[in-house]
C-alpha cells in the first residue's frame, strides 16, 4: 500500500489548477554513442572538426575515448523539445561523419584492447589537460574497455512554483532550497529502492561479443559463436560486466540527507587507496591520473541517479551541491535500444516522470546499510535475470515475486499518470503506463527480449548491431534538416572552435598548481 508523505499532496497536485505546475517540469536527455568504422572497428581517427571542438561544444562532445559521443539536449520544459532536439544533433552528426557509422547498441564489440582506445584529447589548457588525466585515471583503474560503453541519462527537476506550492501544502524546511534538497534525497532513496523496474522494462542488453570480455571470465553462455549472453538477462550494462566499480563498495556515501551525501563524497575524493597509491600518479612530467583517493572527482562515483547542481567555475559540484543545492536530478539507468535511430524511445520518458513522481510523493525512510545491500541485490537480480519467470526479490528479508512487486509499483504509480495527464491534457501517460504494464507478465515484449532474439536472426551480437547502426546512420544521414536548424548547429560548430582557440590562447600556470588549487 503506498504511504505518503503528507495524505493532501497527492489529492491536491491531482487537480487541475495545481496539476498545471507540473508542466514547468524541465527534462533533458544525454546520449553516448560510439563512432565506428565501415568494417565495425572502433573509429580512430580524431573527433570530427566538423562537429566543433567537444571542450567548448555546448551539444556535441565526448566521454570517455575519443570516439565516444556524448549528444546533450538543453533543459526543456516542452516535453517533445528534448527527443527532437536530439534527434537534430543525430542528424546533423551523422551527416558530418566521412564513412563512418554511430554504433547502436550499449554494448561495444570491435574494440580491441586497451592499448587500442585512445582517450579523448581536449586541448593544451590546463582545463582540458585534467579532463584527460582524469579519463586516463579511469582507464588505469578500472580498464578502458569499460570506458566505452554506452548508455542514455535523463536530466530531470521540478519548478520552483510546484516546490512553493508542496512545501505550502504540508510543510517543511522555512528555507525553500532546504525543503527542496530534503524532498529530493527522499526521492533519490525511493529511486534506489525501486529503480529495478527501469533495466527490467528498458534494458537492452542482454549479450555481448565476447571479444569485449577480454578473455576475463563469466557466467554468461553462448548464444552463438562469438557472442555470449544471459537467457534472461536484461542489461549486463549495468551488470559486473559492464560501467560498475566494486572498488567503489568500500565508500561510504548515501543518500539519507545532503551532509551524509556530500561529506562521503568530500572524504572519497582525499582518502588515499594502497592499491591506487601503488599505482602511482605521476611518472615524471606525466600524469597517471588525478591523484590515489578512493575516486579522483565526484563524477567517479557510480549511481543510478545523482543529485546534480551546474557548479561556478573553478567551484567543485559537491561543495557546489552543498552551498547552493540540487538544481536538477541524473537518472542513469536507460540503455540504448538499439532498435531506434536515436538509441531513446519516447515512453522512457513519460515512464520517468510518473516514476520520479512516485518517489517524491511516496515516504522515504533512511536506507540502512541492510537495506542497501537489498537494493544492490534486487537491481543485480533484476540487470542478471530479471525475465526469469519465477524471479523472486528482497522486500524486508522477504522474498516477493518480481511479477507482484512490479504489479504493485504500478498501482501506486497510475495517480501520478493521472496527475501528469490532468497537467498536460490527454491521456498520453496513462496510455503509456498501461502499455508498458504488459511487459511485466509478457517479458517477451521487453527490448531485451527482443534485442535477443534479433541477435539469433542475425548470427550473432556484432551482426545485428552493425545492420543496426548501418540502418540508422544512412537514415539519419538521408534527412535533411531545415535550413534555420543547419544554420544553428553551423554556427555552434564554429563558435565552439573560436572558444577553444580562444582558451588555448590563453597562458597556463603549472598544471601542479592548478590541481592542487583545485582539490584545496
Amino acid at each position: 500500500m503506498l504511504k505518503f508523505t503528507c495524505c493532501n499532496e497527492v489529492r491536491q497536485f491531482s487537480e487541475a489548477p495545481q496539476a498545471q505546475l507540473l508542466r514547468g517540469i524541465q527534462r533533458g536527455f544525454e546520449r553516448e554513442c560510439l563512432r565506428i568504422d565501415r568494417a565495425g572497428q572502433l573509429a580512430k581517427t580524431p573527433h570530427p572538426r566538423a562537429l566543433g571542438a567537444k571542450l567548448t561544444h555546448p551539444w556535441i562532445t565526448t566521454d570517455y575515448a575519443e570516439a565516444l559521443l556524448e549528444f546533450i539536449t538543453p533543459p526543456s520544459s516542452a516535453p517533445g523539445f528534448p527527443l527532437e532536439f536530439l534527434k537534430d544533433i543525430h542528424r546533423f552528426s551523422a551527416q558530418q561523419l566521412e564513412g563512418e557509422l554511430l554504433w547502436a547498441g550499449s554494448m561495444p564489440c570491435k574494440i580491441g584492447t586497451d592499448a587500442d582506445i585512445a582517450i579523448a584529447d581536449y586541448g593544451s589548457t590546463n582545463a582540458a589537460r585534467f579532463k584527460m588525466v582524469y579519463r586516463e585515471g579511469l582507464g588505469l583503474r578500472y580498464g578502458r574497455a569499460m570506458q566505452t560503453i554506452a548508455g542514455a541519462h535523463y536530466n530531470w527537476s521540478l519548478p520552483q512554483a510546484f516546490w512553493l506550492s508542496l512545501r505550502d501544502c504540508c510543510g517543511g524546511a522555512a528555507n525553500l532550497q532546504d525543503f527542496i534538497d530534503q524532498r529530493s534525497f527522499g526521492l533519490i532513496r525511493n529511486f534506489l529502492r525501486y529503480g529495478w523496474l527501469v533495466p527490467y522494462l528498458f534494458g537492452a542488453s542482454p549479450a555481448v561479443c565476447q571479444s569485449f570480455l577480454q578473455g576475463h571470465p563469466s557466467d554468461l553462455t553462448e548464444l552463438v559463436p562469438g557472442t555470449l549472453h544471459g537467457a534472461y538477462a536484461t542489461s549486463l550494462r549495468m551488470s559486473d560486466l559492464g560501467y560498475q566499480n566494486h572498488a567503489q563498495d568500500q565508500l561510504n556515501i548515501n543518500f539519507n540527507s545532503m551532509a551524509e551525501y556530500t561529506d562521503g563524497l568530500e572524504a572519497a575524493i582525499r582518502t588515499p587507496d594502497p592499491y591506487y597509491t601503488e599505482l602511482g600518479v605521476r611518472e615524471g612530467a606525466h600524469w597517471k591520473q588525478l591523484s590515489d583517493s578512493l575516486l579522483q572527482l565526484e563524477a567517479e562515483f557510480y549511481a543510478p541517479m545523482r543529485p546534480k547542481r551546474v557548479a561556478p567555475d573553478g567551484m567543485r559540484p559537491a561543495k557546489a551541491l552543498r552551498t547552493l543545492g540540487v538544481q536538477y536530478l541524473e537518472m542513469r539507468l536507460f540503455d540504448l535500444n538499439p532498435f531506434i535511430d536515436i538509441g531513446i524511445a519516447p515512453e522512457q520518458s513519460l515512464f520517468a516522470d510518473v516514476l520520479m513522481l512516485m518517489c517524491l510523493f511516496r515516504a522515504s525512510p533512511p536506507i540502512t546499510s541492510r537495506e542497501q545491500g537489498e537494493n544492490d541485490e534486487n537491481k543485480h537480480r533484476v540487470v542478471t535475470r530479471g525475465r526469469q519467470p519465477d524471479l523472486q526479490l528482497l522486500v524486508h528479508n522477504h522474498e516477493q515475486p518480481l511479477r507482484t512487486l512490479a504489479h504493485e509499483l504500478f498501482n501506486d504509480m497510475a495517480p501520478f499518470a493521472a496527475m501528469l495527464d490532468s497537467a498536460y491534457g490527454g491521456q498520453r501517460y496513462q496510455a503509456a503506463m498501461q502499455e508498458l504494464r504488459l511487459r511485466i507478465d509478457e517479458p517477451e515484449r521487453t527490448p531485451s527480449a527482443q534485442v535477443l532474439e534479433a541477435v539469433k536472426r542475425h548470427g550473432g551480437y556484432f551482426n545485428f548491431a552493425f545492420a543496426m547502426s548501418t540502418r540508422h546512420t544512412q537514415s539519419l544521414q538521408a534527412t535533411a534538416l531545415p535550413a534555420e536548424t543547419l544554420a544553428k548547429f553551423k554556427a555552434s560548430v564554429q563558435q565552439s572552435l573560436a572558444a577553444q582557440q580562444q582558451l588555448d590562447a590563453t597562458p597556463q600556470e603549472p598544471f601542479e598548481d592548478f590541481v592542487a588549487a583545485y582539490f584545496a
